[in-house]
């Protein structure tokens, strides 16, 4: 019997999914408000996961997905510094390995690098055992080449999960940070001038907003400190992924 159990956990951790995928995604709210997520709400909260901070607060959080370096994120970057804005930047194994000076100087800078995985697999189609070893490689990475020595924040690879994935990635220590504010702006070759950038952003806005930009947008890094300086007029904050993480826990004690 134990020979058995042993089997069937070995099968489990890793045997690939066979549970259909989800895609995070929602209608955009122009009305102030978070986007109504419906069922992925719970989905994700379960598992300790989140898209919105629900306190209420006039907050906002930037996040950045970082694949790959266009040479934008400098730009960033510098803005973020001037205008004293944290950030988090969720890095592949590819990016590590391009742009190992930029990871260097996001975290010595004082934003959070979270983790994206190491090739950009779709979690819903592999193992335990492989995702393990994904956002392993991708801690390891940054923690030899940073002070940075752990790793909380993951987002997942083109916005799959399922509630396995989830639940595995959150055994594995991880908090899936999905995002309120989005549109698309990592097309390098349809970019649209700063302005385009800034109506998308601004004409979602809401209290607590977790924003999603890509570093591969020019038009991004031209529009980060409009933002910036406008959502401060609102009587924004800028707040990590930290505070977020603490206002969670006492707001679900």
């Amino acid at each position: 019997m134990a020979k058995w159990i042993s089997l069937v956990v070995l099968f489990v951790f890793f045997s690939p999914l066979s549970v259909s995928a989800e895609g995070w995604g929602f209608e955009k709210d122009k009305q102030g408000n978070a986007p109504d997520v419906g069922r992925y709400g719970p989905m994700i909260e379960e598992h300790d996961g989140f898209f919105v901070d629900n306190s209420g607060d006039k907050v906002v959080y930037f996040t950045f997905d970082n694949g790959y370096e266009q040479g934008y994120t400098d730009d960033v970057l510098n803005v973020l510094r001037e205008q004293e804005v944290p950030a988090s930047f969720f890095v592949t194994g590819h990016y590590i390995n391009s742009a190992p000076d930029l990871v260097k100087r996001m975290v010595k800078e004082g934003h959070i690098v979270g983790n994206h995985s190491w090739s950009h697999p779709d979690f819903t189609t592999v193992s335990k055992q492989k995702i393990k070893q994904e956002l392993e490689q991708v801690e390891s990475a940054v923690a030899e080449m940073t002070e940075q020595n752990t790793m909380t924040f993951l987002r997942p690879p083109r916005g799959t999960f399922n509630p396995k994935t989830l639940e595995w990635t959150r055994e594995l220590g991880y908090i899936h940070a999905f995002w309120s504010v989005a549109f698309v702006d990592w097309e390098t070759d349809r970019q649209k001038g700063w302005e385009y950038a800034f109506n998308n952003v601004m004409e979602q806005i809401h209290p607590g907003a977790v924003i999603l930009l890509h570093t591969v947008s020019e038009d991004n890094a031209e529009a980060l400190e409009h933002l910036i300086i406008e959502l401060r007029k609102r009587g924004y904050e800028f707040g990590s992924l930290n505070d977020l993480l603490v206002k969670n826990y006492f707001l679900f004690q």
